[in-house]
């Protein structure tokens, strides 16, 4: 790749750019890719979008000529030089140089309508399900994820990959793997396969007692649910048994084989 008609690659020479195992950092460096991302997220003119893990710039510097606005984040401090050379042409455009975790996202102003981003692997799953509970605006989510996170989010009930996040994420989205992508898009290459994903907003986040009652329903896996939450939550074992008898589920079954909108249906019956 030419130095010339790839940003990222530029900067890395021209910042001395170092990739930080510790922060999961694998800078994208092949520009092909974003209008794959771009389409997927549907930009308009009037979007305000949220990425995280801001890296070289080189997606920021994209989604900034097409929206009008971006909030970029990024944790290390040692990429702010680059990151101002893809941002200071654009006067659309704020960097947090803060850990997205700790990011109060509810303040972001303006409030973002979307979240595009090239997520680093260590926070993917975590940063997408809290983005969902406490961006109540965001409409639309296109990111690049492990594989495995993106399959684990996409899951259906039944399924190895089927758990938590799953249900927590498909309550409020619906949720989609678009495509494989490929490792040397990435600079340096992972040792994980990726994929893009793409999630739509439909209802609210699940409150915060239904996230529990999901987690406890999953804390033992391939026990009964209502022995499962009897021991994580305290349920009333007998309650949870009647109460999926009444929405036409067998007595003993496990969390693994209801899908978010049973769980949903469950918790509101034993309400």
């Amino acid at each position: 790749m030419s130095t010339t008609t790839q940003p990222s690659l530029r900067r890395i020479a021209q910042f001395a750019v170092r990739p930080r195992r510790d922060l999961g950092q694998n800078f994208l460096v092949d520009s092909n890719i974003l209008g794959v991302i771009g389409r997927a997220g549907e930009l308009a003119q009037d979007d305000v979008v949220l990425e995280i893990g801001g890296g070289l710039g080189v997606l920021s510097e994209y989604l900034a000529a097409r929206v009008r606005h971006v909030h970029v984040v990024e944790i290390d401090r040692h990429l702010e030089p680059a990151l101002r050379d893809a941002l200071d042409p654009f006067a659309n455009t704020t960097l947090h140089l803060v850990d997205a975790m700790a990011l109060d996202l509810a303040a972001l102003e303006p409030a973002p309508n979307k979240l595009i981003a090239n997520l680093p692997y260590g926070i993917a799953a975590g940063a997408l399900l809290r983005s969902v509970e406490e961006l109540e605006p965001l409409t639309r989510w296109v990111a690049m994820v492990q594989k495995d996170v993106g399959e684990r989010l996409a899951a259906g009930p039944g399924s190895r990959s089927y758990g938590v996040p799953s249900v927590l994420c498909q309550l409020a989205c619906e949720v989609a793997v678009l495509r494989p992508i490929s490792r040397s898009v990435f600079f340096p290459v992972p040792n994980v396969d990726s994929v893009l994903i793409a999630m739509r907003r439909i209802a609210p986040a699940p409150p915060a007692d239904l996230r529990r009652f999901v987690q406890g329903a999953f804390a033992h896996r391939r026990k009964a649910m209502a022995r499962s939450l009897m021991l994580s939550i305290g349920s009333d074992r007998e309650a949870v048994r009647a109460a999926l008898v009444a929405i036409g589920r067998p007595a003993d079954e496990r969390a693994e084989r209801l899908g978010p909108a049973a769980l949903a249906a469950l918790w509101e019956t034993l309400r």
